[in-house]
């Protein structure tokens, strides 16, 4: 499922905005669909403008009835009707999702101890780790995610270790159960505090597995990214 708010806090509108010949939204679709991976690719939108576009080219768009505060929040609503195991949420600003990252993503659910999972990659500029749009996330030994945060982290107290610093890129399998327990739990402290929601996961003791890969994309938040995806496109 691919969650699409047409009036996003720090650029309204982004999903619509052209990137080459078409939209940002239908590019991360087609992109989605051309993996090949899933058994259905479902834009979950408030919009008439983003509906109206998925489903001119042939695609699959379901409003969401209800407000939301956040993306797991707005597919949630379209999973309480769906029978299936595992959901994936590709986010609508990810216009150069590839099938590796989200093959890797899909494998981790082989383990049945997974309930969520996501993907990361490292950081290798001090652009993308002072910048607070791009979230760091720091992993245990069996990369499961001890925080996430738009702060860099961990801090580099030592000045003998060299830090891994690690991007959190926003595409998440959920088990439909946990995703549906999601909706159901306030947003505790943390995840108000970072305005970050994989933060409530965390919260409320539920692991996120992280794969590491090396997808390097632009994520759409400020009309700046969109200069950036235009270049790498």
């Amino acid at each position: 499922m691919i969650p699409a708010r047409y009036a996003a806090t720090r650029f309204p509108g982004k999903l619509m905005q052209l990137l080459g010949n078409k939209p940002v939204i239908l590019h991360t679709y087609d992109a989605t669909v051309a993996t090949g991976l899933f058994d259905k690719v479902i834009v979950v939108t408030d919009s008439d403008i983003i509906y109206n576009e998925i489903t001119r080219h042939g695609g699959t768009a379901i409003y969401s009835r209800r407000q939301h505060e956040s993306g797991s929040d707005r597919i949630a609503e379209v999973a309480e009707g769906l029978n299936v195991d595992v959901i994936v949420n590709v986010q609508g600003d990810e216009p150069f999702i590839k099938k590796e990252p989200l093959e890797k993503l899909v494998r981790l659910f082989k383990d049945p101890s997974v309930q969520v999972a996501s993907i990361m990659r490292k950081i290798t500029s001090k652009e993308e780790l002072h910048n607070t749009s791009c979230v760091k996330v720091v992993v245990n030994k069996n990369n499961d995610a001890l925080y996430f945060s738009r702060s860099p982290i961990p801090f580099a107290a030592s000045t003998t270790v060299d830090p891994l610093y690690y991007l959190h890129i926003g595409v998440y399998g959920f088990r439909r159960e946990t995703l549906l327990k999601f909706t159901q739990w306030p947003a505790g402290q943390l995840e108000q505090t970072e305005k970050l929601e994989q933060l409530r996961y965390l919260e409320n003791g539920i692991p996120i597995r992280m794969s590491l890969v090396e997808f390097t994309s632009v994520a759409i938040d400020t009309p700046e990214d969109l200069r950036k995806a235009a270049e790498l496109l």
